[in-house]
């Protein structure tokens, strides 16, 4: 009887731990490293919820070699406004074979990391990019600054993740 139980506590005990690291691993692969803490979202399911929800959302495509992907990683995941700002979009992060193939994502090249604005509907806002960055690379973000400044002007400039002017 007291092997019985044993190997009963033994084996919930394996199955707890083997759920918990499931959970943890499946949270960890939508961060990835951006942010675990932030509630992303894949990319189809996120479209879907910008529809309904009516928020605008932040697209990251990056690849998991890229050294300026690493480096921006800590920062994004540390800063404290982009935290804040994130409960205002959708956020859908991209790696490697999961970037859209959709050439609406490659309007000045196929660079990385790349980070795009898109309204409720899908439309990427072309006029929100790194303001602060090389006019040849509009959708390269290397710091948190240029990032938070085209989260506010999307915020500013859309209504329900709509663009004003375009809600008619």
């Amino acid at each position: 009887m007291a092997v019985v139980f044993s190997m009963s506590l033994h084996s919930f005990t394996l199955l707890i731990y083997t759920g918990l690291l499931c959970l943890f691993t499946v949270d960890g692969l939508l961060g990835k490293g951006f942010g675990d803490h932030l509630d992303w979202k894949t990319y189809s399911e996120g479209l879907k919820e910008a529809q309904s929800s009516h928020k605008p959302v932040m697209l990251i495509i990056h690849k998991s070699w890229c050294g300026a992907c690493k480096a921006l990683k800590p920062k994004f995941a540390q800063s404290k406004e982009i935290e804040e700002l994130s409960k205002k979009f959708v956020m859908i992060n991209v790696e490697d074979e999961e970037e859209p193939q959709d050439t609406k994502f490659q309007l000045d090249g196929s660079y990385i990391p790349r980070i795009f604005i898109l309204d409720s509907s899908g439309r990427v806002q072309k006029d929100i990019y790194n303001k602060k960055g090389n006019p040849s690379y509009k959708y390269y973000y290397g710091s948190t600054p240029g990032i938070v400044d085209s989260m506010k002007e999307a915020l500013e400039n859309m209504i329900d993740g709509v663009r004003i002017g375009d809600e008619l």
